[in-house]
């Protein structure tokens, strides 16, 4: 399916400030960017680093004072791989690649030692696998109200559990922690997000699971609401702390994001499908 997205950010600051950014969609073998165009106002030098282990693109601007902007447009092409659900199993603790271990311990959001029991009360008799995955979804979204202005930054997973309300970064974050507690790698996933209204960057998170083909990350929105084939990954990371947007080191006044993605041809229906990144 290919995608047209972008985004516009706009800053201003009073004195020497450095931003690094992290909107540049990835490039893997089921997401191809066909096209893309970054520009900048003013005319400021670039510095462009892209994280071998995750694929994050990152650039930084070192703003000298004064007004910033920031566009980015791609077209991109996204075929993700879609098995059924009832053959997504879960893997041993004794089986798991030592490469995802990072992605089984807590993190700064995702404080999954402190979920444990909740975790394990209450997901702990589900059948395992993506079935067991899917419940954590189905919990968040039953139970956790999609409401903005109640969390901020600081916001963890063991605040969104007891305080019950948040946004799409807040139930993939209690998602991850839930996972975790219970066994399963799970990592956080930033995206543009077809069908997400308003549109804006998306938080999701990815499971490690075995597949019919073996070991792979299944993708995850406990929001339910976006379409899981239509996203196009930007950054992956343990939780958000390692995939913002934007991350400024100063003082800085910003506009509210502009973000949009538009299909460019039909999408597939891919509801009761396990959807995986094609990255194989």
């Amino acid at each position: 399916m290919r995608l047209k997205l972008g985004c516009h950010l706009e800053y201003s600051t009073t004195g020497p400030v450095p931003f690094v950014f992290n909107v540049e969609v990835q490039s893997f073998p089921g997401q191809a960017v066909e096209q893309e165009t970054l520009s900048i106002s003013p005319d400021l030098r670039l510095e462009h680093w892209t994280m071998p282990e995750s694929g994050n693109r990152y650039f930084r601007v070192n703003l000298p004072g004064g007004p910033l902007s920031i566009r980015y447009t791609a077209t991109v092409n996204v075929t993700p791989a879609l098995d059924n659900p009832t053959e997504v199993a879960e893997i041993a603790l004794s089986n798991l690649p030592l490469s995802v271990l990072p992605h089984l311990y807590p993190s700064r959001y995702c404080q999954s030692d402190k979920l444990d029991r909740f975790a394990r009360s209450t997901f702990g008799h589900f059948h395992t696998g993506y079935s067991r995955v899917n419940a954590v979804c189905n919990w968040i979204n039953e139970y956790v109200a999609y409401e903005g202005g109640v969390s901020d930054a600081m916001t963890s997973a063991f605040d969104t559990v007891t305080q019950r309300a948040g946004v799409c970064r807040d139930f993939a974050h209690l998602g991850i922690a839930i996972c975790r507690a219970l066994g399963i790698p799970a990592r956080y996933i930033s995206a543009y997000a077809l069908r997400l209204y308003p549109p804006d960057f998306h938080a999701v998170f990815e499971a490690f699971l075995a597949g019919p083909h073996g070991p792979a990350w299944y993708v995850f929105d406990p929001t339910r609401l976006a379409d899981p084939g239509g996203l196009v990954r930007i950054g992956v990371g343990r939780d958000a702390a390692e995939v913002a947007f934007s991350t400024i080191f100063g003082p800085a006044c910003s506009a509210p994001p502009e973000v949009w993605i538009e299909a460019l041809e039909p999408a597939p229906d891919v509801t009761v499908k396990a959807v995986r990144p094609n990255r194989a």
